[in-house]
């Protein structure tokens, strides 16, 4: 069984791979695994030695310390979302709405947006109709 702090550890890896736009198999070959292997790490399957750590901070340019902002050793869950931007450990790796692929594709579009002034009233649009209640069927 995964330790809870590879699985968070890999949720991090995923989340960062995926909203760079990287495939498993580009960043494998970038640091010379397979996409299997990646997909290991990313599950906690496998356990990333500090090397391996080290050489994916590199590749996707943070820090160490970025896989495990947010992790609380006592509890062993993330915390809220601003300090880790992850979710609770207990919670199921592939329906997670932080990391599914719609929202980092989301992400990932919206920050494509170069004007501030545009992409501020996209993120105002958005919260606004967040905010509406559902039409009545």
């Amino acid at each position: 069984m995964p330790h809870p702090v590879d699985i968070y550890v890999g949720k991090r890896l995923r989340m960062r791979r995926t909203i760079l736009g990287l495939s498993q198999e580009a960043i494998g070959n970038a640091i010379g695994v397979t996409f299997q292997q990646i997909q290991k790490y990313e599950r906690g399957i496998n356990r990333m030695g500090s090397s391996r750590l080290y050489d994916f901070a590199k590749l996707l340019g943070v820090p160490e310390s970025y896989f495990f902002e947010g992790y609380d050793a006592e509890s062993g869950v993330s915390l809220p979302y601003p300090a880790g931007m992850a979710e609770d450990a207990s919670s199921d790796f592939e329906h997670d709405k932080l990391t599914s692929r719609e929202t980092l594709e989301m992400m990932r579009a919206y920050y494509r947006i170069s004007d501030p002034q545009v992409r501020k009233r996209v993120f105002e649009l958005v919260k606004s109709l967040a905010d509406k209640p559902a039409a009545a069927a």
